[in-house]
């Protein structure tokens, strides 16, 4: 406990040098892209006005009509047209948030999905830069007692939330974050450290053999398995694609709770381009090699259609934590169990999480948690180095897993050594329980370029 109070202590005042030294936005960018936008977003709404769906949609409310209102669109799409809903909410109406838009296959739905994000993009962040910023740097709060996890959080603006997943939202959102005139900005990122960090809890041998053998590759038997390829190879570009398919639609879903029928079609439809309704046809979805699409390949495994995919990911699902990681399932289910005779579980850095938590909440969240508080000792230690030398290089933000350095040019070389000495030797030396190795893989951009141009 005294342990975990000084991470915070130590941490709250390394965050207050960061929230200090601020983080550079381009003011005059901002105010173009607010504007291009609403151009944008002006455009399509007229656009949308003049379809059949949507004059419908007027005239059944009448002057209520709300072209963003999530309950008027649910009652279109499930009540007046009859739709059969792709996913269903909590409460068990149809829903209307984005993947269920996406599966239900309108044009209309499309552009009003592509409005909501500009609009997101416009609002959240490009106006939020502009409010918060002052002589054109933001001084975001970092705080480190809002989350239940004891992970950190950003307000005023969120600069932890900008978009990562959707590169044109991306693009636009770190366009705007520059570094000081001369310097350049540096992003350390904390290589897979949630995964990581679970393996020393639950100690699935199959799992530490993936991390400390450098030449296996967990994503690429994944791919292999799931799209049934005996020659995988991840150099080839369409291979290599499928690798993140299965990394990011189905390993990390499925450790992070998902369940495979969302997982196929996460793989099938959004990664392999593959449609959600009917048989597939000859040539559809992504390639597989040079000559044979996806459909083509999964037609030639007995696999015609998303309901046969899914059949085929739930034993995939079985065999992944029967087998292949069942210690890290039996981890989960006796987790669980101590938790509900407890009512709280510990964290490997001295925390302690009490409360009603659900079942994927128990199991991610000492992960979660410990995972960022390696992170933090690294923010610690590596302020105090900053401090001693006097450098001209400062961070300025974390993102969780990941450092933003505003980076004087000639100090980049031992900024990244200061880092990579901190984060791989050092915390494993503070904390004996992380029985692996920890990895930092440190992208820069070019001196004056913006956080969109990372590892040009």
């Amino acid at each position: 406990m005294q342990d975990a109070y000084y991470l915070l202590h130590e941490g709250a005042l390394a965050l207050g040098r960061m929230e200090q030294q601020g983080m550079h936005v381009d003011v005059e960018y901002c105010q173009r892209e607010v504007a291009r936008l609403t151009d944008r977003i002006q455009r399509l709404e007229v656009s949308l006005l003049k379809t059949n769906f949507v004059l419908r949609w007027q005239h059944y409310f009448g002057p209520k009509f709300n072209l963003h209102s999530d309950f008027q669109l649910s009652k279109m799409l499930y009540d007046v047209k009859k739709m059969k809903p792709a996913k269903l909410t909590l409460s068990g109406r149809g829903s209307v948030d984005e993947e269920a838009l996406t599966m239900l296959g309108m044009p209309e739905l499309s552009d009003l999905i592509t409005v909501g994000k500009l609009k997101k993009l416009k609002k959240t962040y490009l106006e939020a830069f502009l409010r918060e910023q002052v002589d054109g740097i933001i001084h975001t709060s970092l705080n480190l007692n809002l989350v239940s996890t004891f992970r950190s959080s950003s307000s005023s603006p969120n600069l932890q939330n900008v978009p990562k997943r959707d590169e044109e939202a991306m693009q636009i959102c770190r366009r705007a974050i520059i570094p000081r005139p001369g310097h350049q900005l540096m992003e350390a990122d904390c290589s897979s450290i949630e995964v990581r960090v679970g393996a020393c809890m639950h100690k699935d041998p199959t799992m530490l053999k993936y991390i400390n053998d450098p030449k296996s590759d967990m994503h690429g038997d994944m791919a292999k398995q799931i799209y049934m390829i005996a020659d995988f190879d991840r150099k080839l570009p369409a291979h290599k694609y499928l690798r993140d398919s299965a990394k990011g639609g189905f390993v990390f879903p499925q450790f992070y709770g998902d369940y495979y029928g969302n997982c196929a079609v996460n793989m099938a439809c959004d990664w392999g381009k593959l449609p959600r309704s009917g048989k597939w046809k000859t040539g559809q979805g992504v390639p597989v090699s040079d000559a044979v699409n996806l459909a083509d390949h999964l037609q030639d495994k007995g696999i015609y259609s998303l309901n046969d995919f899914t059949e085929h990911i739930k034993k995939i699902e079985d065999d992944f934590w029967g087998r292949r990681f069942r210690v890290y399932q039996q981890w989960k289910d006796r987790t669980y169990r101590q938790y509900q005779k407890r009512g709280y579980l510990d964290m490997l850095t001295g925390f302690r999480v009490s409360g009603v938590l659900t079942r994927n909440e128990v199991i991610n969240t000492p992960v979660q948690g410990s995972a960022f508080h390696c992170l933090l000792w690294a923010i610690i230690e590596i302020d105090k180095i900053f401090q001693q030398e006097k450098l001209k290089s400062h961070m300025v933000m974390e993102i969780h897993d990941a450092l933003l350095i505003d980076t004087e040019p000639a100090e980049q070389e031992h900024v990244s050594e200061i880092i990579q000495y901190i984060s791989c030797e050092e915390l494993p030396k503070a904390w004996p329980w992380i029985i692996v190795p920890l990895e930092i893989e440190i992208e820069t951009c070019p001196v004056d370029a913006s956080w969109s141009e990372k590892g040009k």
